[in-house]
């Protein structure tokens, strides 16, 4: 569906604003809707948080990495915007630290009852019962088959890894389960669960369900200026992240309305979902045709970086970069036009596979 906001004008992104709130402030997306930010420590530097006001008091969707300047945010939010009224429940989109990060805190610390997907609560518990001081014996090996270069792989060797634990609150036992296909009273409006793939396992998205300007709780599966990563990582190397995103977003794609406001979890709400899904869409198939050719040679993951992201990659986004660039190749991979052999070296590389020549007056 074409996105236009006049006739005869193209499609495009409309943002609602140019603006986003401050920390600590709130921008009123609609009645009993309010927008707010929390900081992150990296190139990507926040996070999207939502409350909508219900009967008994506020739920959360999504709540920022678990830090002191995270939760003094939502201290100052909850005794100014929100009120000083109780948070009841938090809903969390995906199993990622930024968007659960303080999920437990608000279930132990302010008795929120947490709404996620099965996978999303599984993967996030077991995640913050998995502290590592430097990293595994199969981390490295991975990233050595990855083709991490030998100076980056030796520094790691001794480095705290990434650890789910140092941004996100343990996880109480019990939660509510919520998967494709239900439906949600909150804020007081309706809403349709509908489920992706790719960037994360059963990452919930919430479709309002209404005749007029409906609105969209995207989380991370579509958002606006940049792509969702759609990383591979050790613990399962052969994933395949593109194709799943991909997929998710034909099938969003077909319930996609011109006047959908959609609320993501970076960067600013906006209007043009159809048109955004389909920029998404054929951002990625345009860029595996690119790796196709590039793997005329043999490659490994970190020699696709220029091909695959046209920028530097430094040491900020190297492992991201990393993940993607292997969730690309497995795609070209899944797809049979390319193969993976492990050299001498134990180094992955990538060669495409030539298309078969076809019979004399076959087309």
């Amino acid at each position: 569906m074409n996105v236009c906001t006049r006739e005869g004008q193209a499609p495009r992104i409309a943002h609602l604003t140019e603006t986003a709130p401050a920390e600590g402030e709130v921008y009123e997306i609609a009645p009993g809707l309010l927008w707010a930010r929390m900081a992150l420590p990296m190139a990507l530097d926040h996070v999207n948080v939502y409350a909508l006001e219900d009967p008994d008091g506020w739920t959360l969707v999504d709540t920022g990495f678990d830090t002191a300047r995270t939760r003094a945010v939502w201290e100052r939010l909850l005794a100014g915007p929100l009120g000083g009224r109780p948070v009841r429940r938090v809903l969390v989109t995906h199993h990622h630290p930024d968007h659960i990060g303080l999920a437990g805190w608000f279930q132990t610390v302010h008795g929120a009852e947490l709404l996620t997907t099965r996978i999303a609560w599984l993967t996030a518990r077991m995640l913050t019962l998995d502290e590592q001081p430097v990293p595994s014996p199969e981390s490295l090996a991975f990233y050595h088959a990855a083709g991490m270069d030998a100076e980056r792989l030796e520094a790691r060797r001794s480095m705290r890894p990434f650890n789910f634990a140092d941004m996100v609150t343990p996880l109480p036992a019990g939660y509510t389960r919520i998967g494709e296909g239900d439906r949600l009273r909150l804020g007081g409006r309706d809403w349709l669960v509908r489920t992706g793939d790719g960037h994360a396992p059963e990452h919930a998205t919430l479709w309002e369900e209404t005749d007029s300007a409906p609105l969209l709780l995207s989380g991370d599966q579509v958002l606006p200026g940049i792509s969702s990563n759609l990383g591979v990582h050790v613990t399962e190397p052969g994933a395949n992240p593109v194709e799943e995103w991909i997929a998710s977003c034909v099938r969003f794609a077909g319930l996609a309305r011109a006047d959908h406001l959609v609320l993501p979890g970076h960067r600013l709400p906006f209007r043009g979902l159809g048109l955004r899904l389909r920029q998404l869409i054929d951002n990625h198939h345009t860029a595996l045709e690119r790796l196709t050719e590039h793997l005329r040679t043999p490659r490994s993951a970190p020699e696709c970086f220029v091909i695959l992201f046209r920028r530097t990659i430094d040491d900020s986004t190297y492992g991201l970069a990393l993940g993607e660039a292997l969730g690309h190749l497995n795609a070209l991979e899944a797809r049979g036009l390319a193969r993976r052999e492990t050299g001498p070296d134990g180094v992955w590389r990538w060669t495409a596979i030539p298309a078969p020549d076809l019979p004399a007056g076959a087309s």
